[in-house]
């Protein structure tokens, strides 16, 4: 976790990436994987529309392989692409904003469960929300 936390506060894919397996799976939601470290770094690449990127972790479970843990994240949309992205992917739509508006700082809060094998994760899956902070 603390790996995953430097990663996107730094908003690094190739860091990203990095903590998996060659062959390694990142499901970001239930029903999308991403598959190897170049599918990874690419998915990852989104996190550089994100500013003032703020990760906080509670692991609460580890197993040795395995392990679970609850995240939250806090950033600044740095992009109208960005913010569209997020209106699209949390089904929810867009919430009121009258051209010239600021975008929105996020709260996103969620749940990794990940498998590892020789100091790299194998296989992650995260389920989490979002929303505009208040």
């Amino acid at each position: 976790m603390a790996g995953y936390q430097a990663a996107w506060q730094a908003r690094d894919p190739a860091m990203f990436a990095a903590l998996f397996h060659e062959d390694g799976r990142y499901h970001n939601t239930p029903f999308q994987v991403q598959t190897g470290r170049a599918q990874l770094a690419e998915y990852w690449r989104r996190v550089q529309l994100q500013e003032d990127v703020r990760v906080t972790y509670e692991v609460l479970a580890d197993h040795g392989d395995t392990g679970m843990a609850h995240w939250h994240v806090t950033y600044q949309v740095a992009s109208e692409e960005l913010f569209q992205i997020w209106a699209r992917s949390t089904g929810t739509g867009l919430p009121p904003r009258q051209p010239g508006d600021p975008l929105p700082r996020m709260v996103l809060d969620g749940v990794l469960q990940a498998r590892f094998a020789q100091g790299l994760c194998t296989e992650a899956r995260i389920w989490w929300h979002s929303m505009p902070q208040a």
